[in-house]
């Protein structure tokens, strides 16, 4: 099968598109002819090798975990799906390995949901692992109904997800981004600021007595304003700053596969309560191209690759 791949660490000049052995479902895995796949930027950290020992990568890798495609084989104990079910999937394994900018995957059942109607193969690809980050994240803050919350990089991948759930939950949303993304962010339901100097005076101007919830999708000088602008009592939720944990008595969140938040995603997207946002999509023959544009920063939602 053609693949998207590479053979060792480094740079975009390691990624090579070519033929790659097909891969072999196991007794709780399919086989999935790939349609569309979407693309994070953990991605391209593992390609530089920083995250070895978190989770090791076994060459050639193929990247990615999102896939959004069809059924071509079920293995022997997969009686939810069968042969041409359309499936979506954060198809995150023990290695890094065989990803889904391929012509077909293996999706381990645990990992997996059908797809709506409602969804396209594009919308459905963008969904998984940001949308379970959100989710995630939006859960274990514990917000709710009137909770004050800021919302760091609310316009990237994981933010714009994380911003509209929160609106979901009730609460009141402040979102931090460039100028070229405040009306999308006021779209999202929360209210914009300007990310970089001088946002704890403009996150103050909008809540004078700080935020019930920092939800952090940036890491860095990000953090560094918990002490000015959490209230006492406060959570702070981290993907990118361990300090939220050991710093500030929060949560640093590694997403986890699960087909039950998968599956409720979708759900609300194919309803039109929660908005999949795509700002590109390339073919497999570009899709270093696709991670060049994600690596460039300031995306707007998701970049998603057709196979």
């Amino acid at each position: 099968m053609r693949a998207l791949f590479y053979e060792e660490f480094g740079g975009d000049e390691t990624f090579r598109v070519g033929e790659v052995p097909d891969p072999h479902p196991g007794p709780d895995s399919l086989l999935v002819k790939v349609v569309a796949a979407g693309i994070n930027p953990v991605d391209y950290k593992l390609r530089q090798g920083y995250l070895q020992g978190v989770i090791d990568a076994v060459f050639p890798v193929v990247p990615a975990w999102d896939v959004a495609g069809v059924v071509v084989r079920p293995g022997l104990d997969t009686p939810e799906y069968a042969v041409g079910d359309a499936e979506l999937a954060y198809a995150r394994k023990d290695v890094v390995h065989g990803g889904t900018l391929a012509e077909l995957v293996e999706v381990p059942v645990r990992t997996a949901t059908h797809k709506p109607a409602g969804l396209s193969f594009e919308q459905a690809a963008a969904l998984p692992l940001a949308g379970l980050t959100a989710l995630q994240s939006v859960r274990r803050s514990g917000l709710g109904e009137g909770s004050s919350v800021l919302v760091h990089a609310a316009s990237g991948g994981v933010g714009s997800f994380a911003t509209q759930l929160a609106v979901l939950a009730g609460a009141q949303v402040t979102g931090t981004a460039g100028p070229t993304n405040q009306d999308f962010v006021r779209s999202l339901g929360a209210t914009p600021i300007r990310h970089g100097d001088g946002i704890v005076a403009a996150a103050l101007a909008v809540r004078p007595d700080g935020f019930d919830v920092i939800l952090d999708f940036v890491g860095g000088h990000a953090l560094d304003t918990v002490p000015d602008l959490l209230k006492p009592g406060g959570s702070v939720v981290s993907i990118a700053d361990g300090r939220a944990a050991s710093q500030f008595g929060g949560q640093s969140i590694w997403v986890r596969p699960s087909s039950e938040g998968l599956a409720e995603l979708a759900a609300l997207v194919a309803d039109g309560r929660l908005v999949v946002h795509i700002c590109e999509v390339f073919d497999l023959d570009h899709a270093v191209d696709a991670y060049r544009a994600l690596a460039g920063g300031h995306t707007r939602g998701k970049i998603v690759v057709t196979i």
